[in-house]
């Protein structure tokens, strides 16, 4: 059985021992909060809101500052990272390179903590989600904006961890997408789910149906097609409220997942940085479709690190779908 180490060893196309360093921050961070997560119901330290609000106008939590603060110091750690976009930080965070390290630090990381965090009080799967590219300006020079702004095409690598019933880290660098689950009692991620594909059935589809009265037309007469007794449909209705257990849970059992934009979010609410980049990376890489309900998510040209879009994702036959229920009715 790989190891996650092992298996980046032998199928890495990037700079095998930088892509371990990356990894084994990322590993770090991971299994400290793995380690919270299994005990934030017997300790009010981790449970509830920090009493902050953060950039994005929410109130935090206090496992959001704790996996913010987790991910920066361990990236500091490995002398790899040059620069951190967090949706808990305002401003990017430039990492100084240290004298002895003979790495070249061009790897930029964009992060979202702990997604799902409104879930931490109630034991519902949350997660991690990341995404990495290469700095576009000259290493000797001083990191600019444009470095974080790059387009999700660019990434070279982007994954999850799942923080459930197991604490799988899900990732691809471009050659498929592959799950390691934690084995808590050796602290090591082994190879659990190989090659995964969106299935060629589908079976769900994931939206917040609470704010039907808000969706568009599009995405309305989309629904009532999912609840259809026609061909295999109508489809289960399955929410968790949390992108990554929803994206998981969707990519294994085959489904779509929708947060389209409102009347209270225009410009939709899901970053596009930290969220929808990396996993439209890893939907395509599982054979499916990424979009924001008339182009593709990966094409767009960031303009701000907090930039928000509506986001739709699965199997690709089931988004190209609801693409035309968008452009039919709108």
């Amino acid at each position: 059985m790989y190891t996650l180490g092992e298996f980046v060893i032998e199928n890495s196309s990037h700079s095998t021992e930088a892509l371990l360093r990356l990894f084994s921050s990322i590993k770090l961070a991971s299994k400290a909060i793995h380690k919270e997560v299994n005990k934030a119901g017997l300790t009010e330290k981790i449970i509830g809101n920090s009493g902050i609000t953060n950039v994005q106008g929410e109130n935090q939590k206090k496992l959001d500052d704790f996996a913010h603060r987790a991910f920066i110091e361990s990236f500091k750690s490995r002398n790899v990272v040059c620069g951190i976009a967090s949706e808990e930080s305002e401003n990017f965070i430039v990492i100084q390179k240290k004298q002895e390290n003979d790495f070249k630090n061009q790897y930029i990381v964009l992060i979202d903590p702990l997604d799902g965090s409104s879930n931490i009080d109630v034991n519902v799967s949350i997660g991690t989600i990341f995404s990495v590219y290469i700095r576009k300006s000259p290493i000797q020079m001083n990191l600019t904006i444009e470095d974080f702004l790059q387009k999700g095409n660019q990434q070279i690598l982007a994954g999850y961890i799942i923080y459930g019933s197991s604490t799988i880290l899900v990732y691809s660098t471009g050659n498929g997408v592959h799950g390691f689950t934690l084995d808590p009692s050796v602290g090591t991620f082994y190879l659990s789910h190989y090659n995964l594909h969106f299935p060629k059935k589908e079976k769900i589809y994931s939206i917040n149906e609470g704010n039907y009265a808000k969706f568009s037309d599009g995405i309305r007469k989309f629904i009532r097609y999912c609840q259809e007794k026609k061909e295999n449909r109508p489809y289960t209705a399955r929410y968790i409220g949390s992108l990554v257990g929803d994206f998981h849970r969707n990519m294994i059992q085959g489904g779509i997942y929708i947060y389209p934009k409102t009347a209270s979010y225009p410009e939709g609410k899901l970053r596009l940085l930290y969220e929808c980049n990396p996993m439209s990376f890893l939907a395509e890489q599982a054979g499916g479709k990424a979009s924001d309900g008339k182009k593709r998510i990966l094409d767009i040209e960031p303009t701000r690190l907090h930039q928000r879009t509506p986001f739709i994702c699965g199997p690709t036959g089931l988004v190209s779908k609801l693409e035309e229920f968008m452009i039919y009715c709108e």
